[in-house]
């Protein structure tokens, strides 16, 4: 039984990874045109893609290779750069079973991103290790396929089409916010309110300033914490689909 269990959750999370895996295709092309710029053959930037999910990291590492920094400046800007990670995987393991075995944890540890998480959070009740997985196989292969095809084509393709393919990542966002806002106002007031705390952050003369990995933290901390003491959820809730 629990194995028929496993192959529905891998399949419903290939079916959420498909808008995904549409997404980042088009933005890891971006990436991998901007990857062959810098002198990295199609072969490094897939490579860089498949050990970092992560495109303001992977662009970061970019233009560190490109002022000639040290490893040591790399690690550091990649870790401040993803520092947000470090949250995401702390409220998602807080939906995933105590009895999930160790080696499914660092699987999953391994393909959290933005998106992939947001679907696992969006889920009722513990998440299943092979939802993600069913997720992760469709998206991260379409983030090295991109990278590769960028890095490969992109010189071929006006500048202006490489810029409009990142449009397609906003899109996968709204298609993973919106239906679980439908069903909440509660929720939807919560979204409502980071939109608008993110603009806020990007032309405030001083918040401005902030790197765009510190922003996400202060703004995920503070509405994540608000949202807690306002709408807590209470425990028979989070195991009622268990």
């Amino acid at each position: 039984m629990e194995g028929k269990n496993n192959r529905q959750e891998f399949i419903q999370g290939m079916q959420a990874g498909i808008p995904i895996g549409m997404g980042y295709l088009a933005v890891a092309f971006t990436l991998g045109i901007t990857a062959r710029s810098i002198g990295l053959t199609p072969i490094q930037a897939t490579v860089m893609s498949f050990a970092c999910h992560a495109s303001a990291g992977q662009f970061a590492a970019m233009n560190i290779i490109v002022s000639s920094a040290g490893f040591l400046e790399m690690a550091v800007t990649s870790l401040i750069v993803n520092l947000r990670y470090l949250l995401l995987s702390s409220s998602l393991s807080q939906k995933i079973s105590s009895k999930t075995p160790f080696f499914h944890r660092f699987i999953m540890a391994f393909f959290v991103t933005d998106e992939i998480f947001g679907i696992s959070a969006a889920r009722t009740g513990y998440v299943n290790p092979f939802y993600m997985y069913g997720a992760a196989l469709i998206a991260a292969p379409s983030w090295e396929l991109g990278t590769f095809l960028g890095a490969s084509l992109g010189s071929i393709l006006p500048v202006s089409i490489g810029n409009a393919m990142n449009v397609a990542l906003y899109g996968m966002f709204l298609a993973i916010i919106i239906p679980p806002a439908r069903k909440n106002r509660f929720l939807a007031g919560l979204v409502l309110l980071s939109m608008a705390a993110s603009l806020l952050f990007s032309v405030a003369p001083v918040l401005s300033q902030i790197s765009e990995g510190i922003r996400i933290i202060i703004l995920t901390v503070v509405i994540a914490g608000l949202a807690a003491v306002l709408r807590p959820i209470k425990p028979e809730e989070e195991k009622s689909d268990e």
